[in-house]
Formats: C-alpha cells, structure tokens, sequence
C-alpha cells in the first residue's frame, strides 16, 4: 500500500500532462472543426461606376456558396433524364443565352421562349421575360420543375444530391450543415449567378478614359442615346437596361401574351422584360421568341418595323418609322458592339469547377 501511494504520486504529474495534452488536443481539433463550418465572405469586386449591387441579406454571397451554385449550374443530375443543366440553355460562350430561337429541355422538348442571358442579374428585380420571379432564389425553381425544362422534382435533386461523393461536404462547406434542402440549392445557385457581373467592355473603357471609339462607334453612341436612335429610353442605364416591361410592337395579337400571363391586368398584354444589351452580339436571336437573328433586323425592327397594338408602349407612339440611313444603322451596330465584353465571357471563374 506504501509503494503503490508513491508510486502513485510519482506518475500524477505525468496523468495529469496526459489530461492536459488531450483536453487541449481536444478544442483545438473542435475550433478546428468550427472554423471550417464557417462559409468565408465572398469579396465581389464591381466595375467602376456601377451601381451597389443590391444586398441579399437572407442568402449574403460567400467563397464556399459560390463554388458550390457554379457546382450545381453545371450539372445535368438536376433534370429528370440528367441530360440538361442550367447551362444548356445559359451558354457562357452565348452570354449565358441560348443560341437556339426557342429553348429546349428534357426529351427534345421545346419552350414557348428564348433563354434571357444571365448578364448582371444580380440587379434585377423581376425574373424571366414576364417577371414571374421576384428573386434569383425563387427564379431557381421553375427550370428545375418545369416539364419542358428539367422536368425534375426537388425530392429527387436532394436524393441524388446527397448520394454524391462531393455535395454533402459542399454543402456543410457552405451552409454549416450537411442537410441538403430545396432552399440551400436554389440559395447556392443564386449566389453563384450574383457574381456573373459583366463591366469590362470596351464602352466601359471608353467611359473610364482608357480607349476612344472610333468615329462611327461614337456616330452609333449619339444615335443611341438621343431620339433619333431612340434606344436610350429603354436601355440608357449603365446596366443597358430599364429592366421594366414594355410593348415593343412586334405583333398586333400577340400569340405569346407576356406580362400579362402573370398580372392578368390587360395593360399587359404583350409586355415582356427589357434584356441587358451588355454582350448583344453574342446572345442572338432577339426577341423573346428568338424571331431576329442579327442586329440588323433588330435596328430594322424599331426603324419601321413596329406594329401597332392596344398596349404597345407610348414610347413608341412618336417618330416612327425613323428612316434611319444604312450608314445610321451600321454605326449603331458598331457601337452596339463595344458592349462586348470578352473578359466575362471567357472568365474561368465562371466556367465548370
């Protein structure tokens, strides 16, 4: 008894550095462990002059987010028949358009509508070209459901989302939680379309004193932006749109109603949301039913073209046809194309992971 006391307290020391060792062990692994589960802001740079981006407070943009929404644009397992992902009809090299006239979705099925390009979006307040989404979250629903889209449903996504290698651990990376829901996948995928911010463009650079137009860009930029052109009124913001709906005079009964599929407010009969012409020539064809193939016929369009309807917008009332010269429309084009922005479009950052 005398030797196993002494003993005893000759090796406490030692239990007692073994106790202290392993508790310290212990919360660094957990702190560890907790900094991991915290998503790190995402730092999203904006072109100079533009306007902050408007705040998401619900869903805040974050590396792990990011990676994980990008992860998700580019995978086919969301439709039904996984053969179709948000970037079949959002094509990076199309300005994340489509470069078919009409959409297609699962089993060769066709839309009723041409791909709006994903170009700035995080500025807009009203989703698809009838402004049936009020957010990026709950635009993110319907092609997922959409029979003639992915034609899936969000019990199947989670399903195959969490029988992956890779997503759970995306999604504890991103979330703080391994749990994979409806609300996270469409969160993720908003993030990620937030940061397809497009402001590099040699017009921007004109705008920042960096380049100069040549004489005809600068012949198209006077058409433009005064009412001989008559494009300002619509897309005159720095974001080339008004992103509000308007009639612009394509058909005197529209087949395709518009805006007014959602309000059911006859006033907006054949209304349909102003698409950013940031990168217009590479999201061809216009329209939302694809219906011109070229910026020509576009300028064609609005030069003599508009056809009168109850609806169709005041702006378009006065000084029609304008008898715009060949040489009027060709500058138009020309400055129509220093909205491109080569950087966006072939940015890695926003190609699959």
């Amino acid at each position: 008894m005398g030797k196993t006391s002494s003993r005893f307290k000759v090796i406490r020391p030692r239990l007692w550095g073994l106790c202290f060792f392993w508790a310290f062990f212990w919360i660094g692994c957990d702190h560890e462990s907790q900094q991991l589960d915290v998503p790190t802001p995402f730092n999203l740079v904006l072109p100079p002059k533009f306007p902050e981006l408007p705040s998401s407070p619900e869903n805040p943009l974050t590396i792990e987010g990011v990676t994980l929404g990008r992860a998700l644009f580019y995978d086919k397992s969301l439709s039904k028949d996984e053969t179709i992902s948000c970037a079949s009809c959002h094509v990076p090299d199309f300005g994340f358009s489509d470069p078919n006239v009409l959409s297609r979705g699962i089993g060769g099925l066709t839309g009723e509508r041409q791909s709006m390009p994903l170009i700035n979006i995080g500025w807009v307040d009203r989703f698809f070209w009838d402004g049936r989404a009020a957010s990026l979250e709950e635009q993110a629903l319907f092609p997922i459901t959409s029979h003639f889209e992915m034609g899936n449903t969000f019990p199947e996504v989670i399903s195959r989302l969490t029988a992956s290698p890779k997503y759970p651990n995306m999604f504890r990376a991103a979330f703080s939680s391994h749990d994979i829901t409806q609300t996270r996948i469409v969160q993720a995928l908003a993030q990620f379309q937030r940061t397809l911010v497009s402001g590099n463009s040699k017009y921007d650079q004109w705008l920042q004193g960096k380049t100069s137009l040549t004489t005809e860009e600068e012949q198209g930029y006077t058409l433009f932006f005064t009412e001989k052109g008559d494009c300002f009124h619509c897309h005159g913001t720095l974001l080339m749109t008004d992103n509000r709906f308007h009639n612009n005079g394509l058909d005197d009964v529209p087949a395709d109603s518009g805006r007014y599929r959602i309000t059911k407010d006859p006033a907006d009969i054949g209304l349909f949301r102003s698409p950013t012409l940031r990168n217009i020539a590479f999201t061809a064809p216009y329209m939302h039913d694809g219906r011109f193939k070229t910026l020509q016929e576009v300028i064609n369009h609005y030069d003599h073209g508009l056809v009168r309807s109850p609806t169709l917008d005041p702006l378009f009332f006065n000084g029609r046809p304008k008898g715009l010269s060949e040489a009027e429309k060709k500058a138009l084009i020309a400055f129509l194309n220093t909205l491109s922005d080569p950087e966006f479009i072939q940015n890695p950052a926003f190609r699959p992971n």
